[in-house]
């Protein structure tokens, strides 16, 4: 990706979120020095802020997205199992922008539809080696209700629904009807490590810089 392009596309989604009433925190509007600075040392290492993925494929419009990490514990508090567990993000999928399908092997998420467009999911259990399993129908939680969904089948949340994935849980998600404001609440997120992709593809986008760097990505910390 552009840099130009990564500093139109974060203009255009903050607006987005305000469009919301939701306010960001107040380190998403600091200089680059402070987010260099000491005072920053946690939200760098916790992975907080603005990233914007193409995955590095170069389609951002058809395969990409938005996304603000708001909170994040420390995964090392996994294994003591008290601390803070849990991570918060806001999402934009534009309008028929894939996300692509992928697993987690650690954490669970609520993602839930904040508003604008309709959330489109394909969902799959694993088969026992970790594959898709395009064979059986997988049963999740939406808002607390189970809902079995089949092979092949999408699942459509309207704003203000949910679902819950499990670790292991197979999707991809896009937004129809226009771009769609996405929440997701999870258990302690390390984006570096804890995405498996169907296909071999990487989880952060490759930048060319073509134009000054207006503020950091996740990805430069």
């Amino acid at each position: 990706m552009k840099r130009s392009e990564i500093n139109a596309i974060k203009t255009e989604a903050e607006a987005f979120i305000r469009s919301f009433g939701t306010v960001l925190p107040p380190f998403a509007n600091w200089s680059i020095d402070q987010m260099r600075s000491d005072q920053a040392a946690v939200i760098r290492e916790r992975g907080l802020g603005w990233d914007i993925t193409d995955y590095g494929q170069g389609r951002f419009d058809e395969l990409g997205l938005f996304l603000f990490t708001l909170r994040n514990g420390d995964v090392a508090d996994l294994n003591q199992g008290r601390g803070m567990l849990y991570a918060e993000k806001l999402l934009v999928s534009r309008d028929k922008q894939l996300s692509p399908m992928h697993r987690h092997i650690i954490k669970a998420e609520d993602i839930i539809n904040r508003g604008g467009g309709d959330l489109v999911m394909e969902i799959y259990a694993s088969d026992p080696v970790g594959g898709i399993d395009r064979e059986n129908a997988v049963i999740v939680p939406s808002d607390g209700c189970p809902v079995s969904i089949q092979p092949g089948e999408l699942l459509r949340l309207r704003p203000g629904q949910s679902v819950t994935l499990m670790p292991g849980i197979w999707h991809a998600f896009w937004a129809e009807m226009g771009d769609c404001l996405i929440g997701e609440v999870s258990t302690v997120n390390d984006d570096r490590t804890d995405n498996v992709f169907e296909d071999p593809i990487p989880r952060f986008a490759t930048i060319e810089e073509d134009a000054a760097q207006e503020f950091l990505l996740v990805a430069d910390y």
